[in-house]
């Protein structure tokens, strides 16, 4: 989701990429609420990290879990940021509740991402 609002959100301003420390399939819940958002991440897939591309970073931001900790180690020019959102994939209740979840880190992951656009750049 993070990669998708952050493509529409920069725009031109940025480049984005997005990897974990474990590569994990497409959530459709994340395909859906992203829809509903009018952004779609269908064709977005999971990958691992990339050396290289951590070394060419301005800024590596994660998001969830123990994701910082697991993160290598960056260069010095390298910003590394945590947000530190909670994982909706890991959400229990009905399956709207478990919607709801999704579409509150949605939002909350746009919002940080504008701030940080009006912030860090």
């Amino acid at each position: 989701m993070a990669e998708g609002l952050a493509r529409m959100l920069g725009a031109d301003r940025i480049e984005v990429h997005s990897a974990g420390v474990e590569a994990h399939g497409l959530n459709p819940r994340a395909v859906a609420v992203m829809n509903e958002a009018g952004i779609d991440i269908s064709k977005h897939t999971s990958k691992r990290i990339d050396t290289e591309l951590l070394n060419r970073a301005d800024y590596v931001i994660t998001l969830c879990g123990d994701a910082n900790d697991r993160c290598p180690v960056t260069p010095p020019h390298v910003h590394r940021l945590h947000w530190g959102f909670e994982d909706p994939a890991k959400a229990t209740g009905t399956e709207e509740e478990v919607q709801r979840k999704f579409r509150e880190v949605r939002d909350a992951i746009g919002s940080r991402i504008k701030r940080f656009l009006e912030t860090e750049l």
